[in-house]
């Protein structure tokens, strides 16, 4: 998909497009209709969010 992101920057910008991303997907959600495979994929993205920021932490520490 793409390198990996060294600069500060780039990653929070990375970051803040996830959540943009999570946020869209809630905003399409209708209440009405979802089910537990919404809630898994939420579930999903944020936990790939987390594997980032422990890993863009890391980065930081050195």
């Amino acid at each position: 998909m793409g390198g990996a992101i060294h600069d500060k920057k780039e990653q929070m910008d990375y970051l803040q497009n996830r959540l943009n991303m999570v946020m869209n997907v809630l905003e399409t959600i209708d209440p009405e209709q979802a089910g537990v495979e919404e809630i898994d994929r939420l579930l999903a993205m944020l936990d790939d969010i987390e594997v980032k920021c422990k890993q863009f932490r890391h980065d930081w520490s050195e």
